[in-house]
């Protein structure tokens, strides 16, 4: 099976987090995607208690089986690397790719043991913006075969728009960019308010 793993803050989850991965099923890039959301232990600001980000992608993701969530990295502080080798032990048999933005790509050669990564998975890139992606390849000629540059574009949607919107009272305009269940938790819960 593809499986792809899918870091990030998702601080909130919001549409374009679960639209990259049904697309990249779709498209056949892949067969499954696993959430890791990032731990409070990075220290990030604005980030929002583990727990509750946890339960925002399982509302996002409760509908479609191929989208799952793991809280692998709510246990200890882990770099990228550690990330993919756990799920390399859990899932022996399968074909993992790491999806990332063509941001990150960008600046994937200053990430801790980048090139075990690129030996060892393959990446599915996202264009983002107007990135030049044959630009930043050109940094990775050496490891080009296990770089996948998708045909899907990202939206740009920032979940820092989303908390900033939020924090002004303007919940209501935020409303198209969040999954139904994800848009009744924030506004339930009163997460990203003057008092978050």
């Amino acid at each position: 099976m593809k499986i792809g793993i899918f870091g990030g803050c998702f601080n909130p989850p919001h549409k374009m987090h679960q639209d990259i991965a049904v697309k990249l099923i779709e498209k056949k890039y892949l067969e499954q995607v696993i959430y890791v959301p990032t731990s409070n232990y990075y220290q990030k600001k604005e980030l929002i208690h583990d727990k509750k980000r946890l339960e925002m992608l399982e509302l996002m993701c409760k509908d479609n089986k191929k989208l799952k969530i793991s809280d692998y990295e709510f246990k200890k502080l882990t770099y990228t690397y550690q990330t993919l080798e756990y799920f390399k032990e859990q899932y022996p048999d399968d074909e993992l790719y790491f999806i990332c933005g063509s941001d990150n790509l960008n600046q994937f050669d200053t990430w801790k043991e980048y090139k075990w990564i690129l030996t060892n998975f393959k990446l599915l890139v996202i264009k983002r913006n107007h990135d030049d992606i044959e630009k930043i390849m050109k940094k990775y000629n050496k490891y080009k075969k296990n770089i996948i540059t998708t045909n899907i574009n990202e939206n740009y949607l920032s979940s820092t728009i989303i908390r900033e919107k939020i924090k002004v009272g303007k919940l209501e305009e935020v409303k198209d960019y969040l999954s139904d269940q994800v848009y009744l938790y924030i506004k339930k819960e009163k997460l990203y308010q003057n008092n978050e």
